[in-house]
């Protein structure tokens, strides 16, 4: 299996805290390179909940070739309104690389009109946002090369499902683990 190791996360002001920071440390202690971006024109980026985060770099100096997949964490629709990220988003799914999104984020690939036939979930009420898409009620799945996830609650299955993609079933199988998901999904 070829292992993918370059993740790009994106932050935006009122992003969800879980989902963001739950998929970067989970991706991290699977030794992938996760990059945060802000999409805000400024590294300093507030969440839903108002915590802010220092992002890694900026939209303005990301480089779009080196990523093997395109992460956007929910918390707010306003991710629907950066005309480079959909430009972006479109463009990684042209080229068949990796996408995902959890909560309101789906709604980007949506705008983007990449989810034409494409099964997907995303936070209840956001639905309408996925144009073309075949709804699920699954908490975290992928089709193709796109996967979608419910919302906070499901931060943490999103980001091992994610890993799992990215590094194998035994590197997701060892960080979750560390998170006792075996406890959790026994409960």
């Amino acid at each position: 299996m070829s292992q993918l190791n370059k993740v790009a996360l994106f932050l935006i002001d009122g992003f969800e805290e879980t989902e963001a920071m739950a998929t970067v440390d989970i991706l991290r202690r699977g030794a992938v390179d996760v990059t945060t971006i802000s999409l805000t024109g400024k590294e300093l980026v507030k969440s839903k909940h108002g915590v802010t985060v220092q992002a890694d770099t900026l939209f303005e100096k990301a480089e779009r070739a080196a990523f093997d997949m395109l992460i956007i964490p929910g918390g707010t629709i306003d991710y629907t309104g950066h005309e480079g990220l959909l430009d972006w988003v479109r463009q990684h799914h042209q080229l068949g690389k990796k996408l995902a999104a959890i909560c309101a984020a789906p709604a980007v690939f949506g705008k983007a009109g990449i989810l034409q036939g494409k099964k997907a979930v995303c936070y209840p009420g956001v639905e309408p946002w996925l144009t073309g898409a075949i709804l699920s009620d699954e908490i975290v799945l992928t089709d193709g090369n796109i996967t979608t996830s419910r919302g906070p609650a499901t931060a943490i299955f999103f980001a091992l499902h994610i890993l799992e993609i990215l590094k194998g079933s035994q590197v997701a199988k060892d960080v979750g683990n560390e998170f006792m998901t075996p406890l959790i999904q026994r409960g």
